[in-house]
């Protein structure tokens, strides 16, 4: 997972990086989605790079739903000891995505948004964990100590604040 990840965060890195170089040289500055970019890119550079551009971000989306599958695969595993099969998990997780093209919303867009409805869980997933790693109970020896759970617990609220925040600002405001 670790080497899926990192590859995806290069490949997102690197197109960043290319894309604030490009545009901004170009005086292009108002270049928000992702098609648009493709478009831009190669009327700057030719269909090379903008189809390189493409396959770059395919492999960054594949790279990242094969991280997200597995670790679904084996919190699946841990907690109800059932095992989906691989080709039956691929469908399940492309499927709102391909959905999402098919329908003709605004690539762009959408990401943001899914990626705001993800954002959602992050206080499912934090809250309890500050909950498990101060009980003694549950950590024994490697329960943490007092001062790093009150700087965990500044920490986890600030996050969730935010998270909260950020969904009200794309929902309502």
């Amino acid at each position: 997972m670790v080497i899926a990840m990192a590859i995806a965060g290069t490949i997102n890195a690197s197109m960043l990086i290319m894309a604030a170089a490009l545009f901004h040289s170009g005086g292009l500055t108002g270049v928000g989605d992702i098609d648009r970019a493709f478009e831009q890119l190669r009327v700057l550079e030719g269909n090379t790079p903008a189809i390189l551009f493409g396959v770059a971000l395919l492999a960054s989306g594949l790279s990242s739903s094969s991280v997200g599958t597995l670790s679904g695969q084996v919190v699946m595993q841990g907690f109800i000891n059932r095992q989906i099969p691989l080709f039956l998990r691929r469908v399940i997780t492309m499927m709102p995505a391909l959905i999402i093209l098919a329908v003709g919303l605004n690539p762009s867009r959408s990401l943001v948004i899914s990626q705001v409805v993800l954002s959602f869980g992050i206080p499912f997933a934090l809250v309890p964990l500050l909950i498990f790693c101060r009980n003694r109970d549950v950590m024994g020896t490697l329960v943490n100590h007092r001062l790093t759970t009150m700087v965990a617990s500044v920490v986890v609220l600030l996050i969730v604040s935010l998270n909260v925040f950020l969904l009200y600002q794309t929902f309502f405001g």
